[in-house]
């Protein structure tokens, strides 16, 4: 018998691989939802980068259905995204910034239908914030922007007729930078104590899945990292 089940969204992503494996370890059946497969994960659901929104959105349904059949899971987790920066003057601005949405905004509104479905009630469900969308981000527009609709799903969610199960919590994380072996190659002279290991994400999600020291609904909760020590911080 496992501990729970949860469905990570990225989920062999840096984060999401993370996740997976400290969920793995604490005994947890995952699945995963994700470009390419996780073989930690107990079942994958792949998605096509070609697939329009509601063609992922119908794969991962479908495939939800065939991996769960009647049973329900304890949280969705969607860890999915990335990063594209670029202003409105931009070459790469309408690109990126529809690059941004796919990945953050179609992941995020198909994890949310998915959870309608599939969570059980008291059930939680993670979206993938940031913290600087909380303000203007002009070198970064299509990402803050992505994020930013993220952040309003996020309290949407979070308030009563959303269409979630009873009980759920939905909370987004809004990491400053986390510690990702990409992000130590392409900012290798930064200050590396103020970014947030993706082993205290993974415990906290896990921490949250159990039902410990979990915020309100619809909440922000912003990922401050000072000298190694992360800190939640409600936006």
């Amino acid at each position: 018998m496992s501990a729970g089940k949860i469905v990570v969204y990225g989920g062999r992503g840096a984060l999401g691989a993370a996740v997976v494996k400290h969920f793995k370890a604490k005994d947890f059946w995952v699945g995963t939802i994700d470009l390419v497969a996780n073989d930690e994960a107990d079942v994958n659901i792949i998605v096509s980068r070609e697939a329009n929104w509601s063609a992922q959105a119908d794969k991962v349904i479908s495939g939800l259905e065939a991996a769960l059949g009647s049973e329900k899971v304890d949280a969705f987790i969607n860890v999915a995204g990335g990063w594209a920066g670029g202003n409105a003057g931009s070459k790469e601005f309408l690109k990126n910034c529809e690059l941004m949405w796919s990945q953050s905004v179609w992941s995020s509104t198909i994890t949310a239908q998915a959870a309608s479905r599939f969570l059980k009630e008291g059930g939680l469900v993670t979206l993938p914030g940031a913290q600087p969308a909380i303000n203007g981000t002009p070198g970064m527009i299509g990402y803050g922007l992505a994020k930013a609709a993220v952040h309003q799903l996020t309290k949407s969610l979070g308030e009563d007729k959303s269409g979630l199960p009873k009980g759920t919590t939905a909370v987004a994380i809004l990491p400053v930078t986390l510690d990702t072996p990409m992000n130590r190659k392409w900012m290798s002279s930064a200050d590396f104590s103020t970014w947030t290991t993706l082993e205290f994400v993974a415990e906290l999600f896990h921490k949250w899945t159990t039902g410990s020291d979990r915020p309100s609904s619809g909440s922000l909760v912003q990922l401050i990292t000072k000298d190694d020590k992360t800190e939640l911080v409600m936006a």
